[in-house]
């Protein structure tokens, strides 16, 4: 017994004499961060106002793009892609809004979704049909395109500007991503732009909304919009920035509206802003004996 301790009490010395050693490790190499050259530094202010400014520049939008629709059912790990078409989009300041699909080649109408910030039309010439309701979709049905609403598109093109009532702070933060093609780790400062309202009659205060800005040009990022309710209805990233020959604006737009489980991924291929655009543009014609289907 005296042997056999002797020999556990020297086994644990020996033990801890290579742990200190250092002989049970190793060293390896983990892939090093990379900064951008340039990060700004501004006050809430200054971030607050280079986006209502940017809001405010903008009377109209036309943008051409390819749209890729998803349906994504996340409790049984599927997503139903749908084939990418090629759609027009027209906005015009306070909520005036048009979206036309067009069959790849063909160039046949998909859909035609009209706008004038109240109320809209969504015409379907496959099925001969027509669905208009409020813009504000007070009953959700079990078929995601019938939760489809203009203000999802408006909101998503464009970063609006703060409301009078609106509440805000701002915090400085950093994420890392991945560049795929280089196989860097990138590091990306960030200001996240929270933005809130006071309930009436309570001190509580619900959010609106949280934009991320990249701190290398200051440009919009992300942003999630939230409902009445605090829950987080729309996801909005917005992809690399280009020039299309009058001002910067995403390539890509990716809206996700995470309840009701559904994507559309917009690749933007042209931009102009500030054109004329007539309320007729924002009207749709629908042929006599169109089916009409009235939503709440």
């Amino acid at each position: 017994m005296k042997t056999l301790r002797s020999l556990l009490t020297g086994s644990a010395a020996l033990l801890l004499a290579t742990t200190l050693s250092g002989c049970l490790f190793t060293t390896r190499k983990l892939p090093v961060p990379r900064a951008p050259q340039t990060v700004q530094t501004v006050s809430a202010d200054q971030l607050v106002a280079r986006m209502n400014d940017r809001w405010d520049a903008m009377r109209t939008l036309n943008a051409t793009v390819e749209i890729q629709a998803s349906v994504l059912k996340s409790k049984e790990g599927i997503a139903k892609d749908y084939t990418t078409f090629r759609g027009h989009i027209l906005m015009r300041k306070p909520g005036m809004l048009r979206v036309l699909g067009q069959v790849p080649v063909l160039g046949m109408t998909m859909f035609d979704m009209a706008s004038d910030g109240n109320t809209f039309s969504l015409y379907i010439p496959s099925r001969k049909k027509v669905v208009q309701g409020n813009n504000t979709l007070k009953k959700k049905s079990i078929h995601q395109v019938e939760n489809l609403r203009p203000g999802t598109f408006f909101d998503a093109m464009m970063v609006r500007g703060l409301d009078p009532d609106d509440l805000y702070s701002v915090t400085a933060d950093t994420d890392t991503m991945v560049d795929a093609s280089k196989k860097h780790l990138l590091l990306i400062p960030e200001y996240m732009l929270s933005v809130m309202r006071r309930k009436p009659g309570s001190n509580e205060l619900s959010p609106v909304r949280v934009v991320v800005f990249h701190r290398d040009d200051l440009m919009p990022y992300k942003q999630d919009l939230y409902d009445a309710d605090g829950n987080l209805e729309t996801e909005v990233t917005y992809g690399r920035y280009a020039d299309y020959g009058g001002g910067l604006y995403p390539s890509v737009v990716t809206i996700r509206r995470p309840m009701e489980e559904y994507q559309v991924v917009l690749h933007v291929e042209k931009v102009v802003e500030n054109m004329d655009l007539s309320e007729d543009q924002f009207h749709i014609k629908v042929p006599d004996g169109t089916e009409v289907q009235k939503l709440e």
